[in-house]
């Protein structure tokens, strides 16, 4: 649990409800790096800046039970992406803990995600003079909107667009919000990069080498 004062209370959810298939299938967040799961390598970046954290899973929880946290399936049927588990941590926020206001989006494949994250997001939402009901993070030039803070109160809206409209790209939902964007280097490593096949995981077995030199 976070105790920095520097900004409110904040839930992370991790997605980890893909179908992984560029990997073959099953539980991508379980798939190993340097000794640890990548799962493991998120949540011990995710765990001291959040208020609580969510697993977004679906199919069978106890899969996960040794992480000991909520795991909060799709609220939509037929798998239709990361906005769906967005949503699924902003209902189980104003059910559970109906006086924070904020969720934090979070990737199940990320293995060097900023251990000043939610610090840098909640400081680029101010300076936008607190309108911005989403911050999104960049690097190198290029926008991940996976990975953001998310107001509450905008969950009718994303189950509108998600039941309604059919829509699955998270970035044309965001862009809808005029959100604020958090800007990071992307030099030695991205601190954005993502682990969607084995080369991926073979680059960041080699990164993991460089960061310890």
């Amino acid at each position: 649990m976070s105790t920095d004062a520097s900004y409110p209370p904040t839930i992370g959810v991790v997605l980890a409800g893909g179908l992984a298939q560029r990997m073959g299938g099953g539980d991508k967040t379980l798939r190993m790096l340097g000794g640890h799961t990548l799962l493991e390598r998120v949540l011990e970046r995710a765990r001291p800046q959040c208020e609580t954290v969510l697993l977004n899973a679906n199919g069978d929880p106890a899969r996960l039970a040794r992480f000991a946290l909520p795991v909060v399936p799709d609220g939509v049927p037929d798998h239709p992406g990361p906005l769906a588990g967005v949503l699924a941590a902003l209902d189980w926020t104003a059910a559970h803990r109906p006086a924070t206001q904020w969720v934090a989006s979070l990737p199940g494949d990320g293995p060097f995600l900023p251990r000043d994250l939610l610090a840098r997001l909640h400081a680029t939402r101010r300076a936008a003079g607190d309108r911005a009901l989403v911050a999104l993070v960049a690097s190198g030039g290029r926008r991940h909107p996976v990975i953001a803070l998310w107001h509450v109160s905008l969950r009718e809206a994303l189950r509108h667009a998600l039941v309604v409209e059919g829509l699955r790209r998270v970035g044309t939902f965001v862009e809808r919000t005029a959100p604020a964007v958090a800007e990071w280097r992307a030099d030695p490593v991205d601190p954005f990069f993502n682990a969607n096949t084995d080369e991926d995981l073979q680059q960041a077995e080699a990164l993991l080498t460089a960061l310890a030199d």
